[in-house]
């Protein structure tokens, strides 16, 4: 994911739309596997991860309508049968799954949270170096 995410600088908004697809259609299995056993899960795997920084502000007003008539749906494609794929070859459970795409929706959310107008959102996702 790194190397797809650095090779194409996709943007911030495009990789946290991706990530949230695949976040909620494993959560969709998980909790009906989890209601059908009568058992729970712990809020780590079941909730977004608190962010470690205050939200930047801002007074742009950039219409949600707006950001998808910009973004990138081939690339956005790409990235997501990367990550189908990389789940499925790695035959890692959903719990796993979820865990995994965990961490990198608290990287894009971190860096979500510190944009300050709508050209931040389009700039490209800023991965650690030890990512």
């Amino acid at each position: 994911m790194v190397n797809l995410i650095n090779q194409l600088s996709m943007p911030l908004v495009e990789v946290a739309l991706v990530l949230q697809k695949h976040i909620a259609a494993l959560m969709t299995t998980l909790q009906e596997h989890l209601d059908s056993a009568q058992q729970s899960a712990s809020e780590h795997i079941l909730l977004p991860w608190p962010l470690d920084v205050e939200a930047a502000e801002s007074n742009a007003n950039f219409p949600v309508e707006k950001v998808m008539k910009v973004v990138d749906a081939q690339r956005m494609d790409i990235l997501e049968t990367l990550i189908r794929v990389t789940l499925i070859e790695i035959d890692a459970s959903i719990i796993e799954a979820l865990l995994a795409l965990r961490s990198w929706e608290h990287l894009v959310r971190t860096q979500l949270a510190l944009a300050k107008g709508p050209g931040q959102l389009f700039s490209p996702l800023d991965i650690p170096e030890d990512w």
